[in-house]
């Protein structure tokens, strides 16, 4: 049975509300703040900034961007200091470096959004298993992609906690760059930190199954649990009727070629598991297929399942990543120059509201990746591992960050979970201690790969990938 608690605003419902509803928390900031973005030529920085500046009732303080790209800074500090200057007048201050150690010091919150040698690897970490008949959809959180953007990106986080342990050693940090659960399990492994991964799958998905069921997002009543990605809707009810029955026969049709809903998308991987596993995940059917070995293993599996764009096509992100990020910085120079507005609604992202409930003292719950012993407790989740990296309900108050027992999954789930997370772990310890062994031995219990490819195939391909990575990985044995 979930753990449950009684915050003011119960994230149950009210994280998954819409832009223009979400309102903030009641009370008023104490204390300026100090927040450091990490990262801040991402595409996350201008909503984050701006949920930050638009809180209610704020006493202001310090945002610091770093980015080791001054051309990517620079522009990104203006359109901070502009939405300062626009939502929160002088009680905010922007200031950017390329040196984090310039800027950590004092620090209450620190959030990452880095992305580590991004457009000079996405295409060899997808061509390459796509030679040995790997088929990547994503191929940024799990499998041989995964793996090698978290052998890249792990060791330049830990040693930012590294240094933030000893300039802010009283920050909480908040993880937003992907490997998601790679990323969380090494920091825990090497940092008194306290650090927890964000997503907005879960926000997104519960927002998307009250489409389906018809009710309202509000009214409906649900658990989730898992890991990152691959966290299960164990509970779906609207004024106590369960919700599942109805999504179960639409999925039916749908599967058996059916039309969807105008405003929906096939989503038939979900869908499927949904079916043969009891509960419905968290992440999109495109991510959802890279984790499981059902569907990408052969060509007429991903013609019957896989669909356009995040629904599963083949190198999808691959294909595209260079474009957005192209996006991103023509939308920026059209803001600087003036032709796009700057400033948005409060977004449904959780960094701002954590920092809100933390300060105001007003409990907030969402969904976070944590480990599943957190702070050395008992485990959140009972039936996984408890050295791993779960996510589960958690509420934030002044006392910080209390990750909610949830039980046991149902053991099919569970399993679902473990299989991935044995390659987490073996990705972690990998990128701690530069092993390529334990990256190689990672990436032969990733459970897509394993159905593609026999273990000397998955070595050759794994020596292959270290071999077009060598420019980005020093010091690995």
């Amino acid at each position: 049975m979930a753990a449950t608690a009684k915050p003011a605003i119960d994230l149950g419902h009210a994280e998954h509300t819409t832009d223009a509803a979400i309102r903030g928390l009641p009370g008023t900031m104490p204390r300026p703040i100090k927040v450091v973005l990490l990262g801040a030529g991402s595409g996350f920085t201008p909503r984050l900034c701006n949920d930050i500046l638009r809180t209610p009732r704020h006493a202001g303080g310090e945002i610091a961007l770093v980015d080791v790209d001054a051309a990517r800074l620079e522009p990104m500090r203006e359109i901070v200091a502009r939405l300062a200057a626009k939502e929160a007048g002088p009680r905010w201050t922007v200031s950017a470096d390329t040196d984090r150690a310039r800027v950590l010091s004092g620090a209450d919150y620190l959030i990452c959004c880095i992305e580590v040698n991004g457009l000079s690897c996405v295409r060899h970490d997808n061509e390459i298993p796509m030679r040995y008949g790997v088929d990547q959809c994503i191929g940024d959180t799990v499998g041989p992609g995964g793996l090698f953007k978290g052998l890249r990106t792990i060791p330049p986080f830990l040693a930012i906690l590294k240094d933030a342990e000893r300039l802010c050693p009283q920050a909480l940090v908040l993880n937003y760059t992907n490997p998601m659960s790679m990323m969380c399990l090494a920091a825990a492994r090497s940092t008194a930190l306290p650090v927890v991964g964000l997503c907005h799958s879960v926000q997104h998905t519960s927002s998307v199954l009250a489409r389906r069921a018809g009710v309202a997002l509000e009214e409906m009543e649900w658990e989730c649990a898992g890991v990152n990605h691959i966290a299960w809707m164990t509970r779906l009810a609207h004024r106590g009727r369960d919700l599942y029955p109805r999504l179960m026969e639409q999925a039916r049709a749908e599967l058996a070629g059916a039309a969807c809903a105008e405003w929906d998308t096939p989503d038939l991987v979900r869908k499927d598991m949904m079916l043969h596993f009891g509960a419905f995940i968290t992440e999109s059917s495109g991510h959802l297929s890279e984790y499981v070995p059902y569907y990408r293993k052969r060509k007429d599996l991903i013609a019957r399942y896989c669909r356009p764009r995040y629904d599963g096509e083949s190198a999808f992100y691959a294909s595209n990543w260079p474009s957005w990020r192209a996006a991103h910085d023509a939308k920026r120079a059209r803001m600087l120059a003036g032709e796009e507005a700057i400033g948005w609604e409060r977004s449904h992202e959780y960094a701002a509201f954590i920092i809100e409930a933390r300060e105001k003292g007003s409990p907030f719950t969402f969904h976070s990746s944590v480990l599943n012993t957190w702070q050395g407790g008992g485990p959140l989740i009972a039936n996984l591992p408890h050295d791993g990296v779960v996510e589960v309900k958690t509420l934030v108050d002044r006392n910080g960050l209390q990750p909610l027992v949830h039980g046991r999954l149902p053991p099919q789930m569970a399993a679902i979970c473990a299989a991935n997370m044995a390659v987490y772990d073996l990705a972690a310890e990998a990128a701690i201690r530069r092993s390529t062994e334990a990256a190689i031995h990672a990436l032969t219990l990733d459970p897509l790969t394993a159905a593609c490819c026999s273990p000397a195939e998955i070595k050759a391909m794994a020596l292959e990938m270290f071999e077009a990575n060598a420019a980005v990985l020093p010091g690995y044995r």
